[in-house]
């Protein structure tokens, strides 16, 4: 069962507890403690995340133009496998056996809150990759680079105007799509909400709790960076890590649905 909110529920009815600092080492310590209780699952959902990254970079080495259409498409896949994880952390928080058949559709009676969110994330990428590639074009005058050159470009001191745009670019987007997921996920499947509600008591998280989240951020991104060394490999034990402490991150931050509510006359 959904510990699902009344139809009266808004993005900003909803209560949110605050955050300490040390939580971010805590959901790291308790997402580590479900994939040590459910390793088949684990194992299944860290193949995924590692396939897609294989993918993504067999594809930039050959055809680097086509890789903001193939991260489109992580885009729609993504979150159903984090979904999954969220869905196994759950089962364990209540007592239940986690099941990796049941994780793989625990997205069904979702599929509209999901698509829309997923529909925002592809907005968000597009952009994105559109607003790279006038950052290109405004420092390569000459056409866009190979992928050796792009990396040539990153690395060369001289570029130190471009890679700083560049990096802003990416870092406002990135910040876009991380305070709009970082809880909106487990929350719909928790409360069933709709995506905007819960993309809006995502920012609000993160608003309400900056330095918290910006070091949750500054873990994942460096726990991903690590991940990707040998062939992306880390992405095994890294990928579904992430997914099960997002879960615990979401429990901290957003006060169940029971104590949210009014009290009983």
């Amino acid at each position: 069962m959904n510990s699902t909110t009344t139809s009266d529920t808004t993005a900003f009815s909803i209560a949110l507890q605050p955050l300490r600092w040390g939580d971010p080492l805590r959901w790291l310590a308790l997402g580590w403690s479900d994939l040590r209780a459910a390793p088949g699952v684990g194992a299944f959902y860290g193949a995924c995340f590692w396939g897609m990254a294989l993918v993504l970079g067999w594809v930039f080495q050959r055809q680097p133009e086509y890789v903001m259409s193939l991260a489109s498409g992580c885009l729609l896949v993504g979150p159903f496998l984090a979904m999954g994880l969220y869905d196994t952390s759950r089962r364990r928080e209540q007592g239940l056996a986690p099941e990796l058949g049941r994780s793989l559709t625990c997205w069904d009676r979702h599929l509209g809150s999901m698509g829309m969110l997923v529909l925002v994330l592809i907005i968000f990428e597009l952009l994105w990759g559109r607003a790279s590639l006038v950052v290109f074009a405004v420092f390569f005058h000459t056409g866009l680079p190979s992928t050796t050159g792009v990396v040539d470009a990153l690395l060369n001191p001289q570029n130190w105007s471009f890679v700083a745009l560049y990096l802003m670019v990416g870092g406002l987007f990135a910040a876009l799509v991380f305070s709009s997921t970082v809880v909106s996920i487990p929350m719909i499947l928790d409360r069933d909400t709709d995506a905007l509600t819960a993309a809006i008591t995502s920012m609000r998280v993160v608003l309400d709790n900056p330095g918290v989240m910006l070091l949750w951020g500054g873990l994942i991104s460096l726990l991903v960076l690590l991940s990707l060394s040998a062939w992306g490999a880390g992405l095994l034990v890294v990928g579904p890590l992430l997914g099960h402490a997002s879960w615990h991150a979401y429990r901290t931050a957003v006060r169940p649905a029971v104590q949210a509510g009014p009290a009983a006359p």
